[in-house]
């Protein structure tokens, strides 16, 4: 019977990881399945196969499954819950308001500032709580902007990687490999030793995030984003004024009405008196209901703003209705056989039916200038509804309402802004300081936001992609392999010997481009711990300085463009961008081969090397 060996055991992890990759870009097979057989593979070689003495018990099932119990891996879905308690509240929406006002005169400007303050604070502090910082703005911003997020996510996090790069304390890799060449007595390391060509490298790799990547990155929208955009149809809706509103002493303005230039003001009903465009000497007082016609996107805004959209009809209900904390959006049809046609929205009970309300009318023909309460259905009108998530879910089985499937979305509950804001820049701060580990504060803020009920736990498991469990969990287990197999060193020691007798820029390019691929299939910190002793080895045996070379390490440790699992901030905007494994190969490729180039050529210039 055939046992294999240590020397089998590491061309089979090649194999498997070799073939993972590739089912991971072409995306034939689910990319969770894809990581479930790479692990089940893993576990065949390790665990279940003959093997001869040397190579038995080389791995555990333990070491094997340990990727699921990873730090990072917890930072990141913990970091994701956070995010999505951010964009439930609206916490951040005051900056992203900002941002989308001078992103729609100068567009290029306001993203590249963006772009380029994460960056500089990504060059004093972790990139991965810069990236959840500015990751649910930016998210905000494309859809102000009608933007497909897929973007300018992407090179949001390449951004806070490049400028992570460039001192001492951006990032853990630094770290591990300045103490390194600190204890081996090569170089001692100072906060800004490198900043300056690291600054110039990234600089270069900058241009091609910035202004090339956002125009060959792919649109990607779900399925969900695309069906709950807004589009130019507007709905019939109505606005109770009730004492004490932000409207009440509105004056028109041109026949519109300054808190509602998103809507278009078809009328204004005062007790039994409509008053019409341009509304001239009309000043709103408690008691009037504006009729307005506005797109889904705008009556969002004005709840999240507020305003009381009203439902259907019963005055009193209108004034005290507010959106609940499940308060869920979604558009339904009235069909041909509907017992609602040809009736009004009181009349025919809707609400007491279904516990939802009506919030606007859309109808394709000609819609008459009169209150909403007032409209008769027709079949093939489009209400826009509003409740509890559960009762609109239920809308499935009611037989006069059609439910538009993946029409459904929560209004924020901006009530909780404040709490959540506290809660973020409180797991920021202690992340960022270290007066916490990442993994401990992130499960913190995570743990705070649920219980301060700034988002409910579908919500917060919502937010927990299954791709980025299982990815980080078999990437892990194919990283721990190739490291206990030797296929690591291997790999290392072959390369370097295969340039041997090369001048110092060859040997220095050819360990900075080792690099930069293997960090994108081990981790960044496994890389510069692997390679950190053997850049040393080889400043020692050409009589080079050691700095060059323990400088490309950084560099290129952290160079980790071309995968997901590559970097922390990869897998963070992996969802909200709707990305696949291989867009992340089609537009890192490219930028770490520019980074390479870029210190291939910088470097023998900046440190004098022949």
């Amino acid at each position: 019977m055939i046992q294999l060996t240590v020397e089998m055991q590491m061309w089979l992890t090649f194999a498997v990881i070799g073939l993972t990759i590739v089912f991971y870009s072409l995306e034939y097979i689910a990319i969770e399945i894809t990581a479930l057989g790479s692990l089940l593979a893993l576990m065949m070689i390790f665990i279940t196969l003959p093997m001869a003495p040397d190579a038995a018990n080389l791995l555990s099932i333990d070491d094997l499954l340990s990727g699921f119990a990873n730090p990072a891996l917890l930072s990141v879905l913990s970091l994701l819950v956070i995010g999505q308690a951010l964009f439930q509240t609206d916490a951040l929406d005051g900056p992203a308001q900002f941002i989308t006002k001078f992103a729609r005169k100068q567009r290029y400007l306001a993203f590249i500032g963006v772009y380029i303050s994460a960056a500089l604070i990504s060059a004093f502090i972790n990139n991965t709580p810069v990236v959840v910082m500015f990751l649910p703005i930016l998210t905000v911003v494309a859809s102000n902007l009608r933007l497909s997020t897929s973007k300018v996510l992407m090179p949001l996090s390449f951004i806070s990687i490049l400028g992570g790069m460039t001192t001492l304390i951006g990032s853990s890799t630094n770290l591990l490999v300045a103490q390194a060449a600190r204890q081996d007595g090569a170089v001692d390391l100072s906060f800004f030793s490198f900043t300056g060509i690291s600054a110039m490298v990234a600089g270069i790799g900058a241009i091609y995030a910035l202004f090339i990547m956002p125009r060959i990155l792919i649109r990607r929208d779900s399925m969900r984003d695309e069906l709950s955009q807004t589009t130019g149809k507007q709905f019939i809706a109505q606005i109770p004024i009730a004492h004490g509103d932000a409207l009440v002493g509105q004056k028109a303005v041109a026949g519109m009405f300054p808190s509602l230039k998103d809507m278009t003001v078809r009328l204004v009903q005062r007790g039994e008196t409509p008053h019409l465009p341009p509304f001239e000497g009309i000043v709103l007082r408690p008691g009037d209901t504006v009729v307005v016609a506005a797109t889904r996107q705008a009556l969002t805004r004005a709840l999240k703003g507020g305003h009381t959209v009203a439902p259907d009809g019963n005055s009193e209900e209108q004034a005290n209705f507010s959106p609940k904390s499940d308060f869920t959006l979604a558009e339904v049809i009235v069909p041909p056989a509907s017992r609602m046609t040809g009736q009004t929205l009181e009349l025919s009970g809707m609400r007491a039916k279904t516990k939802c309300i009506a919030l606007g009318v859309q109808r394709r023909s000609r819609m008459p200038r009169m209150a909403m309460s007032d409209i008769r259905l027709e079949a093939g009108d489009v209400l826009l509804v509003g409740g509890a998530r559960d009762d609109v879910e239920a809308l499935r089985t009611n037989k006069d309402l059609l439910l538009i499937e993946l029409s459904s979305t929560e209004v924020p509950q901006r009530r909780y802004a404040p709490r959540a804001l506290l809660i973020f820049l409180l797991t920021a701060i202690t992340a960022a300081s270290g007066i916490l580990p990442i993994a401990t504060a992130a499960l913190g803020g995570a743990f705070l936001m649920i219980i301060s009920k700034c988002l409910n736990m579908r919500q917060a498991i919502r937010a927990l992609d299954s791709r980025i469990y299982m990815l980080v969990g078999a990437s892990l287990a194919s990283a721990v392999a190739l490291q206990k197999t030797g296929g690591a060193t291997f790999i290392a020691r072959g390369v370097v010997d295969a340039m041997e007798g090369q001048s110092g820029p060859v040997l220095l390019s050819g360990l900075f481009l080792l690099v930069a691929i293997l960090t994108n299939i081990l981790s960044n910190n496994a890389t510069a711990v692997l390679f950190t002793p053997i850049a040393l080895s080889i400043a020692q045996q050409t009589g080079l300085p050691a700095e060059p070379f323990v400088v490309a390490v950084i560099i290129a440790a952290n160079c980790s463009f071309a995968t997901p699992i590559g970097y922390q901030t990869n897998l963070l905007v992996m969802g909200p961008g709707h990305y696949k494994f291989a867009d992340f190969l089609y537009a890192g490729i490219p930028l770490m081969i520019i980074i390479w180039l870029s210190y291939s050529f910088i470097a023998p210039w900046y440190y004098g090397l022949n």
